[in-house]
């Protein structure tokens, strides 16, 4: 396949971009990126006209939860806290029913807004919930998406000074053993997997000390990635100084859990000597700009981050805290809350993309094989349709796709294959996976 005729932002190491180019595809490989006209060579190549259109990396999401698109509308007026008590009840009672069905419509919908890679933080999992972990795996599978789930897990209830209730944290030798169960059965660490498992403990006030420190043991000791959220909110702060004494980036370093194989969500809170902690030690950062605004967390300090050398990506949390849940939206978020933050000269457009390309590759450990457009990488591409009324006028591609309202999706592929179609996914019926999304809300709603 050729696609040709596009503008081409690469994010080569040189930052190519051609006004008018063309990129081909072998199998699941990109094998040429170029400017002009198709080659002759290329000639006998299935053709794709795709004039009026920019062709980007497909983006990649460094946090999501995605059984939360069951719970959406919540607790809109609360802070993090306040709108954990209120909903933990509530996903105490989702089982594998409701996750299958809440997973593939939240994934069906990341596609539509040019998402191919995501990862998914799934820490509850319910006594006689079933096979919930496994449900996400079959909906990324069957929508298409490449996937990095994480295990997580939390074992600090509400009586043992968490915030959690007792009924929804698992004993830690449970955790433990399921979380290795889940790397052993789903882990694929061969080059072009669409499958890798991470292992996540939830955060500092749902999750003990010996949890955090076994969880790091068992990812290094099998090779996988490490995920919990920090920072995200002042009432953090307060907890970790109240039960730690110390910040929480302090807390996490103090166990060992700083490293370039480790990212974490939110990270709003983070004075300068935490951003050098995390730097020294290449731990990434999952920017989640629109849940950290709707829950008044604050605007994390991407620029601070970025220039100390810190990896950062973007996330868009769980649907419960971003019912929009688009991640071409959390693009022009963090250029617009960085600006507002620092300036018009904090961030430009293409540097705000570069978060949602290579900077997740580079969270999820991926940025050999995807993230940018070169010859070798795998084919995860985006097609965005410039040419409708949205956008007529707007002379700079890149700045009409960060700034402007979301175009049309003219094709998303995921490993080489089509995901999304003239804006429709092709993988899945929309109208089916909304309807079972609906009726699994409304399910899980009337559970007492």
């Amino acid at each position: 396949m050729v696609v040709s005729g596009c503008h081409v932002l690469t994010l080569d190491p040189q930052r190519h971009a051609y006004p008018s180019g063309y990129v081909a595809i072998d199998g699941n490989l990109i094998t040429e990126v170029g400017p002009g006209p198709v080659p002759e060579r290329l000639a006998d190549a299935r053709q794709v006209d795709a004039a009026g259109c920019l062709a980007t990396p497909g983006l990649v999401n460094t946090h999501h939860h995605l059984y939360q698109w069951a719970t959406r509308g919540r607790a809109v007026d609360a802070t993090l806290f306040g709108w954990l008590t209120e909903l933990y009840p509530v996903w105490a009672r989702i089982d594998e029913q409701v996750v299958r069905a809440a997973a593939t419509a939240a994934l069906t919908w990341l596609a539509r807004s040019g998402c191919t890679t995501t990862m998914d933080h799934h820490y509850v999992f319910p006594r006689g919930g079933g096979d919930v972990l496994g449900a996400t795996v079959e909906a990324a599978a069957e929508v298409g998406l490449r996937f990095h789930p994480t295990r997580g897990s939390m074992d600090l209830g509400e009586s043992a000074g968490g915030l959690p209730p007792d009924d929804v944290v698992e004993d830690i030798g449970a955790i433990i053993g399921a979380t290795q169960a889940a790397i052993e059965r789903f882990h694929d660490p061969a080059p072009g997997s669409m499958l890798r498992i991470g292992v996540a403990p939830c955060s500092p006030f749902s999750a003990t000390r010996d949890l955090l420190t076994e969880s790091a043991a068992l990812a290094r000791g099998s090779g996988v990635r490490l995920h919990t959220h920090l920072a995200e909110t002042a009432d953090e702060d307060d907890y970790c100084a109240d039960h730690f004494g110390c910040t929480p980036a302090e807390y996490l370093e103090s166990l060992g859990w700083l490293g370039d194989d480790a990212w974490l969500a939110h990270c709003v809170h983070l004075g300068d000597a935490a951003i050098a902690r995390l730097a020294a030690a290449g731990t990434g950062v999952a920017h989640c700009p629109r849940s950290n605004a709707r829950l008044g967390a604050g605007i994390c300090r991407t620029r601070a981050l970025l220039d100390a050398g810190v990896p950062v990506g973007l996330g868009v949390d769980g649907a419960a805290s971003n019912e929009s849940s688009s991640l071409l939206g959390e693009v022009g978020a963090a250029l617009r809350y960085a600006r507002a933050a620092g300036g018009p000269q904090a961030m430009t457009a293409a540097q705000a993309l570069e978060l949602g390309t290579l900077g997740g590759a580079r969270l999820l450990g991926r940025e050999a094989e995807i993230g940018s457009l070169e010859p070798g990488k795998l084919a995860d591409i985006a097609l965005w349709r410039l040419d409708t009324l949205p956008h007529a006028g707007l002379a700079d591609p890149v700045a009409a796709l960060v700034l402007g309202p979301q175009p049309p999706l003219e094709l998303l592929l995921v490993n080489g294959r089509p995901v999304v179609e003239r804006d429709r996914v092709v993988t899945v019926d929309e109208h089916q996976v909304a309807d079972a999304a609906q009726r699994a809300g409304e399910a899980l709603a009337g559970r007492r």
